[in-house]
């Protein structure tokens, strides 16, 4: 079978070249080996002309943009054992060959999870919840993306604080496309001396680049800070620069995200590197709700204590919330006390900050809605025995 390229002549004719499917096959291949970033568009554009005139010759570019990341010739990572004389040529036990190792120390500067499997499923409101679908559909149908001249998305940023989710997201992503995840911590990676953290940063994405992966760029802000700050020593400034360039380079096929709690100390070049951003605000009670009935799924207990624990976790992560948790299914094993009374001794501190107000309306709910007694609920709420049947004596005569 031929494939027919039109060459447009410099007197306007088209000249139509010939090329077997094979031939064809190989030119293609040979663009995705290609260090110009031009490469992958102009096989998308292929595609998208090819397809519905030449199907076979669509198919054969798709699975081309398919089969991998486009590679840069030579970024392949050295063998394991030569980024330094002397040093062993054997990794850390537990170190999957051929992931990179650093030079000096011999640890591995990745972190590698394949598969990934998720103890539950995680909780997103729904705009979070949209944006990572959005993101996990496109590379799903990424041939659907690419016969129309589109590509999936190569790079995200997420923005919040601890405890939000952020990694849990990456995680999940990489579950659902059945891909490594591979973890990349900035701020453990960064050396004293700063131009061997450039060199291990360009490492490990050259090695990431050699297969479709999420690779999961933690704790961003350690290396990539606003390059205005007079408190930064050259290097470092300079260190952003590297990270902005292996940014750029980062291929299509797989996906790159990258996580900061501190948004603000972002270099401002760092946000135009990715193309989408994904805010993960402290969750909110509907959450912290849900995320409760999934740690406590196997326990009987009252809703009165379940809102109770929602509330005194306000402004709290659902980490410091499973927390919370954890710590009273302990002290209810060690102390025999009931786990209800468990998870509000462990939410007491919390509880005594709210106003007076919110504190008896607490404390009143517990006592109408679960089998806890006055005693125990006003230790927990710090809300009086008086003032608590004052407050029921006030409710029976209006009922």
């Amino acid at each position: 079978m031929l494939v027919s390229v039109s060459a447009p002549r410099a007197d306007k004719d088209v000249d139509q070249v010939a090329l077997s499917m094979e031939e064809f096959a190989q030119l293609a291949a040979m663009a995705a080996s290609s260090t110009n970033p031009a490469a992958p568009s102009l096989l998308r554009r292929l595609a998208r002309r090819f397809k519905g005139t030449n199907d076979r010759a669509a198919r054969e570019v798709v699975e081309i943009l398919r089969a991998g990341p486009v590679r840069s010739v030579g970024t392949a990572p050295s063998p394991v054992g030569t980024a330094g004389r002397g040093a062993s040529s054997e990794p850390p036990a537990g170190t999957p060959i051929g992931d990179p190792v650093d030079s000096d120390s011999r640890l591995p500067l990745l972190i590698r999870e394949e598969p990934v499997v998720l103890r539950n499923a995680p909780i997103f409101d729904p705009v979070r919840r949209d944006a990572l679908d959005q993101l996990v559909s496109e590379h799903l149908a990424a041939e659907s993306l690419y016969l129309a001249g589109l590509a999936p998305t190569r790079s995200a940023l997420f923005v919040g604080p601890p405890g939000v989710g952020k990694t849990l997201a990456a995680r999940w992503i990489a579950q659902q496309l059945d891909l490594p995840l591979l973890t990349l911590d900035l701020a453990s990676v960064m050396s004293s001396f700063l131009g061997r953290t450039g060199s291990n940063i360009r490492r490990v994405l050259d090695h990431a680049r050699q297969t479709r992966c999420v690779l999961f760029l933690d704790e961003l802000d350690a290396v990539a800070k606003r390059r205005d700050d007079s408190t930064e020593i050259g290097e470092l400034k300079r260190l952003v620069t590297v990270l902005l360039q292996e940014i750029d380079r980062w291929p299509e096929g797989s996906l790159l995200v990258a996580a900061t709690n501190h948004g603000e100390l972002l270099d401002p070049a760092v946000w135009r590197r990715f193309e989408v951003i994904v805010d993960f605000p402290l969750p909110l009670p509907e959450a912290r709700l849900q995320a409760l009935g999934q740690l406590l799924e196997d326990e009987d207990v009252d809703a009165g204590v379940l809102e109770a624990v929602v509330a005194a976790s306000a402004g709290q992560s659902l980490s410091a919330l499973e927390s919370g948790v954890l710590l009273a299914r302990r002290r209810a094993a060690v102390t025999s006390a009931p786990l209800p009374e468990a998870l509000l001794e462990a939410q007491r501190e919390r509880i005594a900050r709210l106003p007076q107000s919110e504190r008896i309306d607490l404390a009143t709910g517990l006592l109408t809605t679960t089998t806890l007694s006055q005693r125990q609920v006003s230790h927990v709420t710090g809300v009086s025995r008086d003032t608590l049947r004052k407050r029921m004596e006030g409710r029976s005569r209006h009922a």
